[in-house]
């Protein structure tokens, strides 16, 4: 497969190298220079849309930001907005390889915005605490992820396999908290402190138990939200607590018109199908697939079912197909390693 060349050749580009101690710093400063430059839509004028509605690729609707977290994401949108322009052209074959990798296992994409600010992507990142590579993995969760440790080799340093090993735990927190604000949280400062804060708090709200997290992980959350809004240009399921996400689903309908919602089926299905896979076999883009069924391959990948939602001849389509569509499915994702 194309990913596990490029994965061949990130390992062999890894063991080169000579690796750097120095500590990280994920901020991303005007003055960094590192690639070429490509164009982002004005960020600035941009700004002025974060509290209007915007349709995401995969059917949400965000609605607002938090209030918040709105003076956090301005302040660090002018600071880093420069170098995640540059970010964005030479970091362009990792965002792929882990856009793949995290759709595989279920999870969605935009979780590779974590990479940015754990390590600002670099491979051979060492956080001040001794986390090491991109993903930014300690060493007892890296081994429990499946990761290996040695003199002579760190797979922690490995873009593809700490990938891999970064969805697995990414899925578990997410079985464990149900929301991705949580998520982000505890990724940075363990799910033990997560849970404290829960306690204390008397709130699963991020919004209401931040000031009962570590000040750098309360800080690391809107980090990742200010992150999207820059390489997205708006919210998505990733920058929603679990309540907010609610409210955003139940206005999903508003996607679809009210002739397209008359003149769909809903069929509830289980085991692990892949949304690219039923679009390719039902003739439909997955921009559309999605547009009908949002949040598709995440929900399927923790609950084990979906109320899938098609036009009536899509749905004839699923139906004569359902099981060379699953097992295709089932064959991507543990071709891609899930």
């Amino acid at each position: 497969m194309a990913i596990m060349s490029f994965a061949f050749l990130l390992m062999t580009y890894n063991a080169a190298a000579q690796i750097n101690t120095t500590v990280a710093d994920t901020t991303i400063l005007e003055t960094e220079t590192v690639k070429d430059s490509l164009p982002l839509n004005d960020l600035k004028s941009g700004f002025k849309n974060l509290f209007q509605t915007a349709m995401l690729g995969d059917g949400i609707n965000p609605g607002k930001l938090n209030p918040m977290a709105v003076s956090f994401v301005q302040d660090y949108i002018k600071k880093n907005e420069k170098g995640f322009k540059e970010m964005k052209k030479w970091a362009a074959p990792y965002f792929n390889m882990m856009d793949e990798v995290l759709s595989a296992h279920g999870i969605p994409k935009e979780l590779k915005y974590l990479a940015v600010i754990e390590s600002g992507l670099r491979y051979n990142a060492i956080s001040w605490a001794g986390a090491v590579g991109p993903w930014a993995f300690m060493p007892a969760a890296a081994r429990q992820y499946g990761l290996s440790i040695s003199r002579h080799n760190d797979e922690r340093l490995d873009y593809y396999k700490s990938t891999h090993a970064a969805a697995r735990f990414l899925t578990d927190l997410y079985v464990r908290y149900g929301d991705w604000l949580l998520v982000v949280a505890a990724y940075n400062c363990g799910p033990g402190n997560v849970s404290k804060a829960i306690k204390k708090c008397g709130s699963t709200d991020f919004w209401k138990l931040q000031y009962y997290l570590p000040d750098e992980s309360m800080n690391h959350v809107k980090k990742f939200i200010g992150t999207h809004y820059i390489f997205e240009g708006e919210g998505g399921v990733t920058t929603l607590t679990k309540e907010e996400l609610k409210d955003a689903a139940l206005t999903t309908n508003i996607n679809l018109s009210k002739d397209e919602l008359k003149e769909s089926k809903v069929l509830k299905i289980s085991g692990r199908y892949y949304a690219a896979v039923i679009a390719k076999h039902i003739l439909m883009s997955e921009k559309e697939f999605n547009r009908y069924n949002p949040g598709f391959n995440s929900e399927i990948a923790i609950s084990g079912s979906y109320e899938l939602r098609l036009p009536e001849s899509k749905m004839n389509l699923f139906n004569n197909n359902k099981t060379i569509i699953l097992k295709e499915s089932i064959d991507q994702l543990l071709a891609t390693g899930s």
